[in-house]
């Protein structure tokens, strides 16, 4: 890579700011491959805090393709590292091609460039082959933040077979020190630096928290959708004259987050009903995978679940009302009759006190009664955390569990615990019983 592309990948990514004790401290944490657990073959291991967000949104792409793409019997199992590399090389090569912009048609790695780049000498790096490779672990220990960013060379594919082809080669680096973080460089590079920057709300705001070392959301959002949004609701805003981006398509693998049970903001449709019944899950400082093989979770939106996200675009505050004045909008947004005689009809029905606001649940009922999506009464669902200290004996394992429906009585309500408070924004009424002695920790 040039030193201007390098600079700015880096800066994108870390910050121009930071000071280099921190990043050099982040950047460490950072320093791992994805490496599958021994006890779950299909399950990623952290080691520690901040490169979930790259990991989970891998774990759910990767557990998308296990149980819905995948034509074997049992989705838990690989019987040999080959199974492994093909699972994950599948996933790592759709991420990529996700975030591909529709007007171009190259793609990118981020790899090694044996001794160039760099003012130190080439003996520090293994010398056994011309092939960009992984350095060994005892020279990756070594390296440092500037040492490892000058060795990295952009490789450019102009067809996906060709991608398809380099990743499956290269699956020592996938596995290897900085597996994870030059596979989020092959994401941004393909995507375009400027693409990324365009699409974030601060373009001064790294992708990489330089004091937490926590993934960014825009970050969480170009892995999940391909865009590097700042935000999760649907489609864009205006706020005081600013565009304020937002997710335009339905998700194939969805986020929920437990900012949103503390009404700090909330999820819209495209990522809360994704395409697969797969949810990464955000807590304040970590990200998990919530999952079940329930298909009739993800189907198509229904009308009435159309007309209530409608509806509450013009409604951001989800205050469960709109001024009467906006009803016009939302008809015609929906294709219903708008003219303004019959406009001014509903106004009269859905406002009989004339208050001038027009309420959620009235407007549902009178324009698309019965119209809810219909939810089993009860599912397995089963929940990830790729943290060793986070599962029972340190070992990474899918927990199991069933999510029961419809108990809107208090006195039938199981826990309260975080992780049900989060799939609560999803499913108001839903009640969780799981294998285990104690539930699921989303940190």
């Amino acid at each position: 890579m040039s030193e201007d592309s390098n600079k700015e990948l880096v800066d994108l990514v870390w910050g121009k700011k930071s000071s280099k004790g921190l990043v050099d401290t982040i950047f460490k944490r950072w320093m791992q491959g994805f490496v599958f657990s021994d006890s779950e073959p299909t399950a990623l291991e952290q080691f520690e805090g901040g490169p979930c967000a790259v990991i989970a949104p891998v774990q759910a792409f990767l557990l998308k393709n296990q149980l819905f793409i995948s034509e074997k019997s049992n989705w838990r199992t690989c019987q040999a590292e080959d199974e492994q590399k093909d699972v994950l090389c599948q996933t790592l090569a759709d991420i990529i091609e996700m975030s591909n912009g529709p007007n171009s048609c190259s793609y990118c790695l981020a790899s090694w460039l044996k001794g160039k780049g760099s003012q130190e000498p080439e003996t520090e790096l293994p010398a056994e082959s011309s092939q960009p490779e992984q350095p060994t672990a005892l020279a990756a220990e070594e390296l440092g933040f500037e040492r490892f960013h000058a060795l990295i060379q952009k490789r450019t594919f102009q067809s996906f077979d060709a991608l398809k082809e380099a990743i499956w080669d290269e699956y020592s680096i996938w596995k290897n020190k900085f597996g994870v973080l030059l596979f989020l460089y092959s994401v941004i590079l393909t995507k375009g630096i400027e693409n990324v920057k365009n699409e974030i709300e601060d373009a001064e705001e790294p992708l990489i928290d330089p004091v937490y070392g926590h993934g960014s959301q825009s970050l969480i959002n170009l892995l999940l959708t391909g865009h590097a949004v700042s935000n999760v609701w649907d489609g864009d805003r205006e706020c005081s004259g600013m565009k304020l981006f937002g997710i335009h398509s339905q998700a194939s693998v969805g986020f929920l987050t437990l900012m949103e049970s503390l009404r700090y903001c909330k999820v819209g449709y495209n990522l809360k009903s994704p395409k697969f019944p797969i949810w990464v899950i955000g807590s304040e400082t970590h990200l998990t995978v919530f999952f079940t093989k329930e298909v009739s979770l993800a189907t198509p939106e229904t009308a009435g679940e159309q007309a209530r996200r409608v509806f509450q675009t013009y409604d951001p505050d989800d205050n469960g009302f709109i001024a009467d004045v906006l009803l016009e909008d939302v008809m015609k947004a929906l294709d219903l009759v708008s003219d303004p005689e019959y406009v001014n009809l509903m106004k009269t029905k859905l406002d009989p006190e004339g208050l001038g606001i027009i309420l959620l649940g009235p407007f549902l009922q009178e324009f698309f009664p019965e119209q809810t999506s219909k939810v089993p009464e009860s599912f397995s669902v089963f929940h990830y955390n790729g943290l060793r200290q986070s599962n029972h004996n340190e070992k990474v394992t899918y927990i199991e569990g069933s999510a029961v429906m419809g108990f809107e009585d208090p006195r039938l309500q199981t826990d309260d615990t975080p992780i049900k408070k989060c799939l609560q924004t999803k499913w108001p009424f839903v009640e969780l019983l799981w294998s285990t002695d104690r539930p699921p920790s989303l940190n």
